[in-house]
C-alpha cells in the first residue's frame, strides 16, 4: 500500500488527496456498508434470491433445473384429451415442417402450437367466424341478416328447387300451436316432475375451484386451507389456544371460484297416445280423439320446449306400436275391443326402455268406451301400475251417436267402480262426451279436465 502511495505522490497529490490516503493508511475511518468478510459479501448477494417462503416459513425451496419442468409430448396431448372429455376444445394443433438435412435428405419435424380462447358476448360468434375489416356505415348498422342454422330440410342455396329432400315434421307448428292453446284458452302451466336430462345448451357457473388465482375467492375453502397449514407448522394445537393474527398463509391456501363450461338441463317428457281403432270407432269418434291428442302433443311442446318425445299405441282386441302421427290416424280395422293389451303394451315399453328413469310420462288414451272385458279387472291392474310411473293418465271417451249420454260404457262402469279416479286425482282423469256434439271448444274443455291441477 506504501509503495503504490510512494508512487502516486511522485507523480503529484494535491493537499486532499494526500489526505484521504492518509487516511486509509492509517484506518482511522471505516466503511461499514462494505462486508467485513468473503461470508458477509455472499449473505449480501444472495438478498433479492430470498423468497417467503425461506424467511417466513423457514421452507427451502427446491432449486431444479428448469428442463424438469418440461413434460412430453405424449403427456400434454393427453391433457389436452381430457379437456375435450371435460367439455372444453383442445388447444393444442399439430403442425409438421420438412427440414433438408445432408445428402439432400428430408427430415419431417413435429411442431406442437397452442391457440387461446378469446371471449365473446355473443355466444354466436367463434373463432373461425370472426372476420374484421372497415367499410362504410355506422356503428351497429344492420348490414344484413341470415338464419344461423337451417330448419331441416330447408335448402342448402337461395331460389326454388335447390337443397335436399327431408322428413315433413309437425315439430315447429306444434309448438306455436300449444303455445295459442295454454296463453289463449288459459290452458294449465305443467309442474316439471321427475329427472332431467342434459340438452347440448351449457351454461358458464362459478363452480370449479382453483388456487392461487381466480375470479371469486372461496372464503370457506381458503380459511380450511388456512387451518391446516398452521396445524402442520405447529401454530395451532389442541393443547393451546393460537392468536389468528399470527397465523401464516400461504398463498397456496387461496382457493377460488372459476368459471366452469356446464351443461344445461331441461326437462323431456315421453307421452304415450293410444287409439282405440276398431269397427265401431269410424267417423266422427276416431276424429275427436285424433284432433284432441294432436292438441295435446302441441301443448306438451310448448310446455316442455320441444322435448316431446311421442309414441303412438294403436289397439283392437290387440296392441301394437306405429311410427308417426300419420299412420296413427289413418290406420283402420273392423275389429272389435280390448283395452287391456295397450296399456299392458305401455307398461312393457316403459319398463323395457327404463323411460322413467330420465323423463315424465304421459299417457292418453281415446275409446267409444267399449270393452270385451265387462269387469275390466285386468285393464285397472294394468292402469294401477301405469299410475306408479306416469305423471298423468288422461282416457278420453268418444260416444257413438247410438250411445246415450246419460248412460254409462263400460269403462266408464269399470274404471268408477275400481275408485282408482277417486284416489289418485292427481295422476288419472277422465272425460266422456258425444262425438257427434265434439267440437273444438268441447275438445279444448276435455283437455282442461284431463291435465288441471284441481
Amino acid at each position: 500500500m506504501k509503495n503504490l502511495y510512494n508512487q502516486l505522490k511522485k507523480k503529484g497529490l494535491t493537499p486532499e488527496q494526500d489526505l484521504l490516503i492518509q487516511r486509509e493508511i492509517d484506518k482511522k475511518e471505516q466503511h461499514p456498508t462494505l462486508p467485513k468478510s468473503d461470508a458477509d459479501f455472499i449473505e449480501i448477494a444472495r438478498f433479492y434470491s430470498k423468497t417467503d417462503l425461506e424467511v417466513i416459513q423457514n421452507i427451502k425451496t427446491p432449486t431444479a433445473p428448469e428442463i424438469v419442468s418440461l413434460q412430453s409430448l405424449d403427456n400434454l396431448l393427453t391433457r389436452d384429451k381430457q379437456r375435450e372429455e371435460d367439455g372444453f376444445p383442445r388447444r393444442i394443433r399439430i403442425g409438421k415442417y420438412i427440414k433438408p438435412g445432408k445428402d439432400n435428405k428430408e427430415k419431417i419435424v413435429v411442431v406442437p402450437t397452442t391457440s387461446e380462447p378469446k371471449f365473446y358476448h355473443d355466444d354466436s360468434i367463434t373463432e373461425e367466424e370472426q372476420t374484421g375489416g372497415s367499410g362504410d356505415g355506422e356503428e351497429g348498422e344492420v348490414i344484413g341478416e341470415q338464419q344461423a342454422e337451417p330448419e331441416e330440410g330447408e335448402g342448402e342455396g337461395q331460389g326454388a328447387g335447390q337443397g335436399q329432400s327431408a322428413n315433413h315434421e309437425v315439430g315447429a307448428d306444434a309448438f306455436d300451436l300449444g303455445k295459442i292453446l295454454t296463453e289463449k284458452f288459459k290452458l294449465p302451466n305443467l309442474k316439471v316432475k321427475g329427472k332431467k336430462v342434459s340438452t347440448t345448451k351449457f351454461r358458464y357457473e362459478l363452480t370449479d375451484k382453483n388456487r392461487r388465482f381466480g375470479q371469486v375467492l372461496d372464503k370457506k375453502a381458503t380459511l380450511k386451507k388456512i387451518v391446516e397449514t398452521n396445524i402442520l407448522l405447529g401454530n395451532i394445537s389442541e393443547q393451546k389456544g393460537f392468536d389468528p393474527e399470527k397465523l401464516i398463509i400461504n398463498p397456496n391456501d387461496q382457493v377460488f371460484r372459476i368459471l366452469s363450461k356446464e351443461k344445461d338441463y331441461e326437462a323431456q317428457c315421453v307421452v304415450f297416445f293410444i287409439r282405440d281403432y276398431s269397427g265401431s270407432m269410424q267417423g266422427k269418434p276416431t276424429e275427436a280423439i285424433v284432433s284432441q291428442h294432436l292438441m295435446i302433443y302441441s301443448w306438451l311442446m310448448y310446455q316442455y320446449k320441444s322435448n316431446v318425445m311421442a309414441r303412438f299405441i294403436l289397439h283392437d282386441t290387440e296392441s301394437k306400436e306405429v311410427p308417426d302421427f300419420y299412420t296413427y290416424y289413418k290406420s283402420q280395422v273392423a275389429g272389435g275391443t280390448n283395452i287391456f293389451p295397450a296399456y299392458e303394451l305401455v307398461n312393457t315399453i316403459v319398463a323395457n326402455e327404463k323411460l322413467s328413469q330420465n323423463n315424465n310420462i304421459y299417457v292418453f288414451h281415446g275409446t267409444d268406451g267399449d270393452d270385451w272385458e265387462d269387469n275390466g279387472s285386468k285393464a285397472v291392474e294394468a292402469l294401477s301400475l301405469m299410475l306408479a310411473y306416469a305423471s298423468r293418465v288422461g282416457i278420453t271417451i268418444a260416444k257413438n251417436a247410438w250411445t246415450s249420454d246419460d248412460s254409462e260404457t263400460v269403462v266408464e262402469k269399470y274404471i268408477d267402480k275400481s275408485n282408482i279416479l277417486k284416489e289418485k286425482p292427481q295422476l288419472i282423469r277422465l272425460d266422456s262426451f258425444s262425438a257427434e256434439e265434439a267440437n273444438e271448444t268441447r275438445l279444448i274443455d276435455g283437455i282442461k279436465k284431463l291435465v288441471s291441477e284441481k
